[in-house]
């Protein structure tokens, strides 16, 4: 049996998801799903990440641990207006095995033709990884070309044997930074060189 976990969301604080919900709860109830949880986001844009949509964070940890092996919404509008926020979702769906449902776009990812969508974008995504990957790796080259130096700056001896001394003399990591102009990361590793 399905247990489904229903999101609905509205972008305005005047905006309802009384229909959302009624609507996803009568495809629940004819598809003979269990509803586990509504996890509902009011008021708040889908251009907003994951850390700022308490509901669908939820939802996302809840599928994480198999309280749901669904996620009902009524359109993808609704879980995101970023494709690769919305690209992320769908990878990490598919990774712990969650059927997705989507009312408007009439995908449902536990059938043949769903699953085959559900495959298609995550051609997409890979595709989209590629052209990105080939995008950085030329603006590296370009650098390189033009003489500018990549990687990490070489630390001064001198620097680094600060960094040790105030250590010894039990000085903080941050304060070390601070007091030498240096990153944190960077007095990390040096003492743990």
């Amino acid at each position: 049996m399905k247990r489904v976990g229903i999101y609905l969301r509205g972008s305005t604080s005047g905006q309802t998801t009384e229909n959302q919900r009624r609507e996803l709860e009568s495809v629940a109830a004819r598809s003979g799903w269990q509803v586990v949880e509504v996890y509902e986001d009011a008021g708040i844009s889908g251009a907003k990440g994951r850390d700022k949509r308490p509901g669908f964070d939820r939802l996302l940890k809840d599928a994480t641990v198999r309280k749901v092996n669904m996620i009902a919404a009524w359109s993808v509008d609704r879980l995101g207006r970023s494709l690769q926020d919305l690209v992320g979702f769908l990878t990490e769906l598919q990774a712990l095995g969650c059927d997705l449902y989507l009312h408007q776009q009439a995908l449902d990812t536990s059938t043949p033709p769903g699953r085959a969508m559900f495959q298609m974008c995550g051609v997409f995504a890979e595709f989209e990884r590629g052209m990105i990957r080939e995008r950085v790796n030329a603006g590296l080259a370009r650098a390189r070309d033009k003489g500018v130096r990549l990687g990490r700056r070489p630390i001064k001896a001198s620097t680094e044997e600060r960094i040790r001394e105030l250590r010894a003399e039990g000085m903080g990591i941050l304060k070390i930074g601070r007091t030498l102009g240096v990153g944190t990361s960077v007095v990390q590793r040096v003492l743990s060189a």
